[in-house]
């Protein structure tokens, strides 16, 4: 070894000791007589001195600038007293430089290291060897390391089997789009990579290997944002013999664990976890991920409305929408340019506007109110449990779309008045899902997880009268209004498989197709099974409080897909592209 300590672990203990050390130069500091750098490496720093008296040394300090790479012997002492640094696991001593090796020079870096100065992220992607020799990056990889070791040693202790599923597998539309990988040996013919190992591990299940789990890479081609990468990591977990309950138990009791060891000075709101439908939770946040840090609920006030004089909210009601309003506490102090932000807010989820009515010292007012009646608007308010100096927010328009646009709005509000504590975690189970959805541009009737999700049993009589009133037994797991994790019970038998195929107006030969080797295993002894899997980046991003999850990857792309470290996506030899049986054209505009 190069070294005989790292930068972290010298105290008091080694005085007088002779060490060496090899890092990078954080600062370097000249102090006239004498010079001093922070050596650092990723255990820690340790001042390192050089005394003029020895001329060879301090000559070659005098050259010496930041991020240099030395190696450096010296013998360890004790700092004096007023200059030791007692929050640094190395502020009590120094070292006294006898030698001074530079192992490599550095040019200037585009931004500083020493300093967590903010820095744009296409620079900070481009040169993102160095971004990670900041303190921030350098946590954030550690807190993510520790996060995967956590989850090998909880499954592990529970007698789970680490299974590799392969990353070249066939093609399976499960509703993301798909990287293609062009075969070589058959032109013409593409592997696909997996968006998950879902259908691996279910046929793992029938191998009869019980206890499944892997931490898989996984793929999709679709568009990207501050909580999404093409390419990501997931701890996949799958079961065999249980119900859906015993998958949330072990998925709870993980994450509770893992809050403990990571972050133990953050509390959980409640456990065990709350369980809320997915009806329940659209009808009462607005969301199907609601953060639960704050009250701010929704109500339902659509029986109210539908003969009203508002001809906006009476005609949504008429035409089997609904109306929502939720009750904003000290609200009324919002300004009209206030409510048009959120207004505006409620419009990007499809709303076509937001109503509002504020409680004051003179009463009700707002646009409503004459509309609605006094009357009327007074009941509301009550129902909605208005006091003096609060505002009541409105949507009205089909389900999905009031809910989710008031729900878009509860968020900003609560972003507005601080009303979510970082301190706290609340995580909640969101169940009951619907089954089924429908494509409103194409009418075509999905699957909401996916085709081998398991219909719940009281539902499973109305599949093909009533197939959009059909609930899955599927659950997510959400954390201060983040889905985490998501899961099913899954089909196992090929009756239920084909009728749940027949709902989805996929064809006997098009399943033969697509998934012809899930049917043949259903075939030899499937067992009852489900899982769960649970995105790593997502989980390490809000458990080390940063804004996107590019800020705990280490090599990330950008928000357009871009690796610009490595020029990723690139051209190719037109030579190897050819051997692919592949033709380019230009794209036109």
């Amino acid at each position: 070894m190069l070294r005989t300590h790292t930068c972290g672990e010298l105290t008091p203990k080694q005085s007088d000791q002779t060490v060496t050390l090899c890092g990078w130069v954080h600062r370097r500091r000249d102090h006239g007589g004498l010079i001093f750098i922070d050596l650092r490496d990723r255990y820690g720093f340790t001042q390192v001195v050089f005394d003029p008296e020895d001329k060879n040394t301090f000559a070659q300090a005098e050259k010496i600038r930041p991020e240099w790479v030395l190696r450096i012997t010296g013998k360890v002492r004790d700092r004096v007293e007023g200059a030791k640094r007692e929050e640094n696991p190395t502020g009590g001593i120094e070292v006294l430089a006898t030698k001074a090796y530079v192992e490599n020079e550095s040019e200037t870096p585009p931004f500083e290291i020493d300093q967590e100065k903010e820095v744009g992220e296409e620079v900070r992607l481009k040169y993102r060897y160095l971004d990670l020799r900041r303190e921030r990056m350098k946590n954030n990889m550690l807190l993510r390391h520790k996060v995967l070791q956590y989850v090998r040693r909880f499954y592990d202790d529970r007698g789970f089997i680490d299974i590799e599923t392969p990353i070249l597998i066939k093609g399976t539309p499960e509703g993301s789009r798909e990287y293609l990988v062009p075969s070589r040996l058959y032109n013409g013919e593409f592997y696909v990579l997996p968006q998950s190992p879902q259908q691996l591990k279910q046929l793992t299940m029938i191998a009869g290997f019980d206890k499944y789990m892997q931490i898989a890479r996984c793929f999709r081609d679709e568009d990207q944002r501050g909580d999404r990468q093409p390419e990501f990591t997931q701890v996949d977990i799958e079961m065999s013999f249980v119900e859906a309950d015993d998958i949330m138990k072990i998925t709870e009791e993980s994450f509770i664990n893992l809050t403990k060891e990571i972050r133990p000075d953050v509390k959980i709101q409640e456990t065990p976890f709350p369980r809320i439908t997915w009806k329940d939770a659209m009808d009462t946040y607005g969301s199907d991920k609601p953060d639960l840090r704050y009250e701010l609920k929704m109500q339902d006030v659509t029986d109210l409305c539908k003969d009203c004089g508002f001809g906006v909210f009476a005609s949504v009601v008429k035409n089997g929408g609904v109306v929502k309003v939720m009750r904003v506490p000290n609200g009324a102090v919002f300004s009209r340019k206030d409510i048009d932000g959120l207004t505006e807010v409620a419009k990007i989820y499809g709303a076509k506007g937001l109503a509002w009515i504020k409680s004051t010292e003179e009463g009700l007012e707002g646009v409503p109110v004459e509309k609605l009646g006094e009357d009327l608007s007074k009941e509301i308010a009550k129902q909605a449990g208005a006091e003096q100096g609060d505002i009541l927010l409105f949507t009205a328009d089909e389900f999905e779309t009031a809910c989710n646009s008031l729900g878009a709005v509860r968020i900003e509000v609560a972003k507005r008045q601080n009303l979510a504590d970082p301190k706290v975690f609340s995580f909640a189970w969101v169940t009951d899902f619907p089954m089924f959805e429908v494509d409103k541009d194409t009418g075509a009737v999905g699957a909401v997880h996916h085709p081998f999700t398991r219909p719940k049993e009281e539902d499973m009589a109305k599949m093909e009268t009533d197939p959009m009133s059909v609930r899955a037994e599927a659950y997510d797991i959400v954390l201060n209004g983040n889905e985490i994790a998501g899961g099913s019970i899954r089909i196992h038998e090929n009756k239920l498989q084909k009728r749940v195929f027949d709902i989805l107006k996929i064809t006997d030969e098009d399943a033969q197709q697509r998934f012809g080797h899930m049917l043949k295993a259903f075939k030899f002894g499937a067992p009852p099974h489900g899982g769960i899997a649970w995105g790593v980046d997502r989980v390490v991003m809000l458990f080390a409080d940063e804004p996107n999850i590019r800020e705990v990857i280490a090599y990330p792309k950008d928000q357009k897909a871009k690796d610009l470290m490595l020029g990723a996506p690139s051209p190719m030899p037109s030579e190897q592209i050819a051997e692919l049986g592949i033709k380019v054209e230009e794209a036109e505009d």
